[in-house]
């Protein structure tokens, strides 16, 4: 029989091991990545052992308990307005970094929150000559210790049985001595109020943000000169210089570095890896060997699977019935779903070989890298994860802001992310490459590889241009640096990234698959259906193509698309494609499916090979060249447009963002074609 559910909160710094502590414990499926950031909101997730059920609380990283960030302030929030509803603290503390681990873990153990104290990838301390006596750090800090390496599962079994037993340790003595000028007002408020630890209404003093529950207290006391006069940064300051003067005695009667120790491998790269001129020449060299993987990695699967939808597609035409549902079926449905999942393996290998990346602690340095870049953009180095993030989705990408401090660079970072290529665009971008671009090579290296990263640039270039002039627009709050460790570098985790980037597959087949399976029905009702030509009230079956209300509809259109080469059928694919920017290439499937006069093949066979009345091809180099650049600069998704929304709280900058791109869209497209045609 299971007892009450026990809630337990998983709580350390940025990019020390908590997300894969959270998956080895509850056997998610979390994303993790070697640099700070991939945490921005609370996670839970639970696991039974020994007739309990725990649920663990994978809490975004933070440096100190004033929040600074949005996602800190979440962080400060369960550590305090909710500390009745948890049991205690699973502290992840890194070997590497103790000193400044423990600056959070004595702040936490002020507050009187039971903690057990988790030391991570002891192993790369061992490698650097760096011994840890954990037995005397456990005297010293009052707590049970338990060495783990996440990775490798290795101490994860300890924990278990360490939470089953209780064991978490509270403190009875703070750890830090509040300043005697200071003493009098905390005591004057501990008796005005219920409070009765004195750390928590110091906290309230030094804090000049939101801080949970206390800010009740805070509104009590709003009237007190003797609060109006404080200077929370430099209260602070002054708690973090007498933690850390406490902190350096028990290092030093803890930690025993070997003297020269060799240079580890980490440093060796970094000398390439993070220079200001070679470190950039690296990242590109990087991008052009994953875009040249996964044109050529993924061809095979993508002709097994265009194959099986095409056979699928003929097979259910023959042997169905003949009739609407018939069409509907081998025309209209199983078209337009092949069409997105086709380009499945390059979405997979993508996203796979960017997961190493980060797993390997390669992203941190690009982080790094690109501060100096980013800084006279208005943006900061932590505007590269969500830039980065972006390349998957736009969506977590956006929320992903939440740990930039500064107003200002964060609300740039999300009206300027959606610039950067996602993987709904991948599918635009694969057809039409394939379609307008030569199958040569430039040293070896595929024009078509080549193209797909010009494309990924311009999405990156036009952030940054779009931030400089949103750096002239919106008044500055504020300047921050950029301060992070430099994980070591790690043998990633194949397996275990190979497993997670089939979910984001086929949570990106099943997204799509939904959205264009809908589209398809709609398009083939209104192809299948047109006015007669005796009557035009009277709705005649099975009409040609040309003849349906669709045809109708995107003949309409024709003169605003028209300049920028397109025909009805593109016109239709771009108003669908509202929905996602993947449903384009759905909705070209289903209507060169439906069309009869269309060639022989795959989509793409046919498409390549459509024509105009006067013999030009549909898709010429020119058009081709149009809708890459509209899809590189258009907003193209209501989901995306829902989160703006949701994380800026403003309808105008919502609008703005939107207006401004599809306007961009639309100008370089019209320029780009009437350019090259």
């Amino acid at each position: 029989m299971q007892t009450e559910n026990t809630k337990i909160l998983l709580v350390g710094n940025p990019n020390v091991g908590k997300s894969t502590i959270f998956n080895q414990l509850c056997n998610r499926k979390q994303k993790t990545g070697n640099y700070a950031g991939v945490t921005v909101a609370a996670h839970s997730g639970k696991y039974n052992y020994q007739n309990q059920s725990i649920e663990i609380v994978d809490l975004p990283g933070s440096y100190s308990i004033y929040p600074s960030s949005e996602d800190e302030a979440i962080f400060s929030k369960y550590l305090i307005d909710e500390a009745s509803t948890y049991k205690g603290v699973i502290y992840v503390l890194e070997a590497l970094s103790i000193k400044r681990g423990l600056l959070l873990f004595r702040q936490i153990q002020d507050l009187g929150i039971p903690v057990i104290l988790l030391l991570n990838q002891i192993d790369q301390a061992e490698k650097r000559g760096i011994h840890i006596n954990i037995a005397e750090l456990e005297k010293e800090l009052g707590v049970k210790i338990i060495a783990t390496n996440a990775k490798k599962g290795l101490g994860i079994d300890l924990l278990k049985e360490t939470i089953a037993q209780n064991d978490f340790r509270r403190s009875h003595q703070m750890s830090f001595e509040i300043p005697t000028e200071h003493r009098g007002l905390v005591f004057k408020i501990l008796s005005d109020t219920k409070e009765e630890n004195q750390y928590k209404i110091w906290t309230l003093l030094a804090s000049d943000t939101y801080i949970a529950k206390l800010e009740t207290v805070s509104e009590q006391l709003k009237d007190d000169e003797a609060i109006k006069c404080l200077v929370p940064k430099r209260l602070q300051t002054q708690e973090t210089i007498r933690r850390y003067a406490s902190i350096d005695k028990i290092m030093g009667k803890v930690v025993q570095k070997k003297p020269e120790f060799k240079e580890l491998l980490t440093e060796k790269l970094d000398k390439v890896l993070v220079h200001p001129f070679w470190g950039y020449v690296v990242f590109i060299l990087i991008l052009l060997l994953i875009f040249q993987m996964v044109y050529y990695l993924a061809s095979y699967p993508m002709d097994w699977i265009s194959n099986f939808f095409l056979w699928l597609s003929e097979f259910s035409g023959q042997y169905l019935p003949a009739g609407p549902l018939n069409s509907m079926l081998s025309n209209g449905i199983i078209p337009g779903v092949g069409g997105i999942v086709v380009f499945a393996p390059q979405i997979g290998i993508l996203l796979y070989l960017l997961y190493l990346l980060e797993d390997s602690g390669y992203m941190a340095r690009v982080v790094f890298l690109m501060d100096r870049l980013l800084r006279p953009f208005g943006l900061s180095g932590k505007s590269i994860v969500p830039l980065i993030s972006g390349t998957a989705c736009a969506i977590p990408a956006i929320m992903s802001t939440r740990n930039i401090e500064n107003v200002k660079e964060r609300l740039i970072t999300i009206l300027v992310t959606p610039f950067m290529t996602c993987s709904a665009r991948l599918p635009v971008y694969s057809i039409i490459i394939e379609l307008v671009i030569p199958d040569h090579t430039f040293f070896g290296i595929s024009y078509k590889a080549i193209a797909l990263l010009f494309m990924y640039f311009i999405g990156f270039f036009t952030a940054l241009i779009s931030s400089f002039v949103l750096k002239k627009i919106i008044k500055n709050v504020g300047k921050t640096f950029l301060v992070m460790d430099l994980p070591t570098y790690k043998k990633p985790l194949f397996g275990y990234d190979f497993k997670i980037v089939l979910q984001k597959v086929w949570e990106f087949i099943t997204g799509a698959g939904k959205i264009i399976f809908l589209v398809s029905i709609i398009i083939w009702v209104l192809s299948y259906f047109g006015p007669s030509k005796q009557e035009q009230t009277i709705v005649a079956t099975n009409v040609k193509l040309e003849q349906s209300y669709l045809a109708k509809m995107g003949h309409q259109m024709e003169p605003v698309i028209a300049p920028l080469g397109y025909d009805w059928k593109m016109g239709v694919g771009i108003i669908t494609s509202f929905a996602a920017r993947e449903v384009f290439v759905g909705t070209m499937a289903t209507l060169y499916s439906l069309d009869d006069e269309a060639p022989e093949g795959n989509i793409i066979e046919k498409m390549r090979n459509d024509v105009k009345p006067n013999g030009e091809k549909v898709f010429s180099f020119a058009t081709g060249i149009s809708i890459l650049m509209y899809y590189a600069f258009a907003m193209q998704c209501i989901s995306t447009i829902a989160v703006v929304y949701r994380e800026t709280k403003s309808l105008k900058w919502t609008l703005i963002q939107l207006v401004s791109m599809s306007g961009l869209a639309y100008i370089v497209s019209l320029i780009v074609y009437q350019i090259f045609k």
